[in-house]
């Protein structure tokens, strides 16, 4: 029995050994902070690689938890990539940096801005500061439960801002939610227009505290929303309107309608098909649709304009011009716009509002078959007027060989007469070739910063 006993005890006092070995020899990760080499803010989305091909990127604080017991206390070499941040070349072309990696310890890595655009952050999905938590920073911060969204849609509405949202990617399952998700949060819901930044979203919920689509239409396959506006109506009430499509594989509409939010069951209801997909219709015709802006007219009329990026229809600012087709105008939008160089620009998507402090209307739109990407170069152009002519434009932002594109301008999250110009949009490998996606980034929304004060932009 004795013998047994000792066993037993040699047994638990070699595992708890193994074990406090295994505490004492855990190893604290290395913090690495990446900068903007001039301003000093972090900068999110930055990828640190080994080469051994281990990828680190910055999270919305611009920090990295370095964690490779292999590497720690060895010189190593980090190929860094920024999304139009970046270090020098060196002498054989590489664009990176050396760095010995000790546990516990601070880095620092500061990296040049190479567009007009400043990254701010993050603003949809999971580990917004999940690398800043795994060195014991960031603690209060709690994600919302998203993975990953598609393009957004905003609109004032009764004091809200209302956010919708496409595709979206959950935790649970490979297929995620597929009729729009929505939320709204305070019209003002940035504390700073520096990073790091904190967006907190009130989502629609289900009952049992999960997160809910607001837009199914009949028929199979996702419902897609744009168009998205707040109009008020003849007897003094106002309406939460949009244009609904749906899609079948690969990617194809097959109907579109108008649908009007209800505040009671906090969804969008069917108000009007206006096309289904036929031998006779094939196509679908315009209709009210993309980032919706207001414009009062030299003699005083208020309209409402949509397009996607620049008007391709208008109506008096209405729900019921909204509502009746035979009301719409439909304007011809600009095919190109030129650049500073002479370069025709063919945008993709994108959107326009009225800027008080450059005095114009302002457009940001993703280029079709652009130089580092396809959809993955961001443009700036001006305009007297919201139907054009616009430009010349100028190339604020670029996305190697990656995606971003349904650009949307937040006009309202500026102080008025402010020079600085909020936007984000999808950040995804769709559409790019021989893409690797961005852990946590991928598939999400990121939010942008220019400086219309900044000499780029110097008036013509």
């Amino acid at each position: 029995m004795k013998s047994l006993f000792r066993v037993v005890r040699f047994i638990h006092v070699g595992l708890a050994a193994s074990l406090s070995f295994a505490v004492v020899h855990a190893l604290e990760p290395c913090r690495i902070d990446i900068v903007d080499a001039d301003s000093g803010w972090p900068v999110p989305l930055v990828e640190l690689r080994t080469t051994h091909e281990v990828r680190f990127v910055s999270d919305n604080a611009g920090v990295i938890a370095f964690d490779l017991p292999e590497l720690m206390g060895v010189e190593t070499w980090f190929t860094v990539e920024g999304h139009g941040y970046g270090v020098p070349r060196d002498g054989y072309g590489y664009r990176g940096i050396r760095l010995t990696p000790m546990p516990g310890k601070q880095l620092t890595v500061k990296v040049k801005r190479e567009v007009p655009a400043k990254r701010l952050g993050r603003i949809t999905g999971a580990g917004l500061f999940a690398e800043s938590q795994q060195l014991g920073l960031e603690k209060t911060w709690r994600d919302q439960g998203i993975m990953g969204c598609d393009s957004v849609q905003v609109a004032v509405h009764q004091g809200k801002l209302h956010w919708l949202w496409g595709d979206t990617t959950l935790a649970r399952y490979p297929l995620g939610l597929f009729h729009m998700i929505g939320a709204t949060t305070a019209l003002q819901p940035l504390a700073s227009l520096e990073p790091p930044i904190r967006l907190r979203y009130d989502y629609v919920m289900s009952a049992t505290a999960k997160h809910r689509v607001v837009g199914r239409m009949a028929g199979k396959g996702p419902t897609w929303i744009n168009g998205l506006v707040s109009l008020p109506d003849q007897d003094g009430g106002t309406h939460l309107v949009a244009t609904y499509v749906k899609i079948e594989p690969p990617l194809t509409a097959y109907e579109s309608g108008q649908c009007i939010w209800d505040d009671g069951s906090a969804r969008f209801e069917p108000h009007r098909v206006l096309w289904k997909k036929t031998v006779d219709a094939p196509k679908r015709p315009p209709g009210p649709g993309g980032h919706p802006v207001f414009h009062t007219d030299a003699a005083g009329k208020a309209w409402v304009l949509f397009g996607d990026p620049f008007p391709r229809l208008r109506c008096a600012a209405t729900f019921e011009a909204w509502s009746d087709p035979q009301t719409w105008q439909h304007l011809t939008s600009q095919a190109s716009v030129p650049s500073r160089d002479g370069e025709a620009i063919r945008p993709h998507r994108g959107s326009i509002a009225w800027n008080a402090f450059r005095g114009k209307w302002v457009a940001i739109f993703t280029q079709v078959g652009g130089e580092s990407s396809y959809l993955g170069e961001i443009w700036y152009a001006e305009s007297r007027e919201p139907t054009g002519p616009w430009g010349p434009a100028v190339k604020v932002l670029s996305h190697a060989k990656y995606s971003f594109y349904n650009p949307c301008i937040h006009a309202g999250l500026s102080p008025a007469g402010s020079p600085v110009l909020l936007f984000e949009g999808t950040y995804t490998r769709e559409f790019a070739q021989q893409a690797r996606a961005t852990p946590r980034f991928n598939y999400n929304q990121v939010l942008y910063r220019l400086d219309l004060d900044d000499p780029v932009f110097a008036r013509d």
